[in-house]
């Protein structure tokens, strides 16, 4: 089962009702072009130093494999950024610290990255705002 820090964690807290942006025609476009041979492995395997070091330290593990080196390693990582937070975001490692930040009056908007440690392969997959005046109790 894929443990990720989503709208789910949510649940019984306020939060705002927002809408949540999937990014898996995207993630499946890119994926299409590298399998096509238009993209080369260094073009779609970039992922920063300091997602790779969050990923394996903090990263959810996934049921899936990466769909470039297909290992068993892919992670999730969350990152929320908004005001009074770090201007590179806050790197949530639990749900407890999602649905804290969830009780904020301003809104936070969180962005998951699935990442492979082992070839480097990142991609968006979603993202979805966390917190606000308009929360409401799920």
């Amino acid at each position: 089962m894929t443990t990720t820090f989503g709208t789910d964690s949510l649940k019984g807290a306020p939060a705002e009702a927002g809408a949540q942006v999937d990014y898996r025609l995207a993630r499946n476009a890119v994926l299409s072009e590298f399998r096509k041979k238009r993209l080369s492995r260094h073009d779609v395997c970039d992922a920063h130093p300091e997602l790779i070091r969050a990923a394996r330290n903090v990263g959810a593990p996934r049921d899936d494999e990466c769909p470039i080196c297909e290992g068993d390693n892919l992670r999730s990582v969350s990152y929320v950024f908004g005001s009074r937070l770090p201007p590179h975001g806050r790197c949530i490692t639990s749900g407890r610290e999602l649905l804290k930040l969830s009780q904020r009056p301003t809104v936070l908007t969180c962005y998951v990255v699935e990442v492979c440690p082992d070839c480097s392969w990142n991609h968006l997959t979603r993202m979805f705002p966390v917190g606000g005046p308009n929360r409401t109790a799920r």
